[in-house]
């Protein structure tokens, strides 16, 4: 559907010529509705967090189908860099488990403590920079942190409205893995699963940290429904 169809179905008639002089200035149409569908469930959205996107709805379901097959239910879950509340609140809904969402934004977790409650969902909002304040531990750690290299070409309407600090990463866009790689043996309960959105050519650095930090890891670089590499799943058995 065109950005101008998108508006004339979900704005009102009053609200229409707004909405266009704003898609014309280059405003996300996400942001300009206000809300946006990710696998099904409505979310608020605005400049405070990243528009959720259809390969982050491909890797909450490749990790739906791991938990079923891997792990036993109840599970406990971390969702890092939760934004919107996207991962958290579908997986909360799709599976059965208890869910911690972190953020080290103010503004990110507003939004995602609306979206929880606007879908009745039961999620712990933690503020945190990445596991820092965090103490427990969990089956499934999920996370589809900032990935984007500091110097690598972006379109200009992500990078003029959607917020940097949930787009880039120093270190090639490495940094995130490697902290959360880094403290993930203290926080994932065994067998546990790491998950990861990655950059299309990461896949392989993210299998190196992954096999630095946990020696008896299984990891497989999965791609997304282009046949990019997009994925990274972490099985800990022991």
């Amino acid at each position: 559907m065109k950005d101008i169809d998108y508006l004339k179905k979900y704005l009102p008639k009053e609200k229409l010529d707004e909405g266009i002089k704003k898609l014309n200035e280059g405003l996300p149409v996400q942001y300009i509705i206000g809300n946006v569908n990710f696998y099904g469930i409505n979310l608020t959205v605005n400049e405070n967090v990243l528009i959720p996107r259809f390969e982050t709805e491909y890797l909450v379901e490749k990790t739906i189908n791991y938990v079923k097959e891997h792990l036993q239910k109840p599970i406990n879950i971390i969702d890092i860099g939760t934004g919107s509340g996207n991962i958290a609140i579908t997986l909360k809904k799709k599976i059965d488990c208890t869910v911690d969402a972190i953020d080290i934004s103010e503004k990110a977790l507003k939004v995602a403590k609306e979206n929880a409650k606007k879908n009745n969902t039961q999620i712990r909002f933690i503020k945190s920079d990445m596991l820092k304040n965090v103490k427990g531990k969990y089956n499934l750690i999920i996370s589809n942190p900032p990935y984007i290299s500091e110097d690598e070409k972006v379109e200009k309407i992500v990078k003029e409205n959607e917020p940097s600090i949930a787009l880039y990463a120093k270190d090639s866009g490495l940094k995130y893995y490697k902290i959360i790689l880094k403290s993930a043996y203290k926080h994932l309960k065994k067998p546990g699963i790491i998950a990861f959105e990655i950059g299309m050519n990461q896949g392989k650095s993210v299998e190196m940290i992954a096999h630095e930090y946990l020696k008896n890891a299984q990891v497989k670089i999965e791609k997304d429904l282009t046949g990019k590499e997009r994925y990274v799943f972490i099985f800990v058995k022991d």
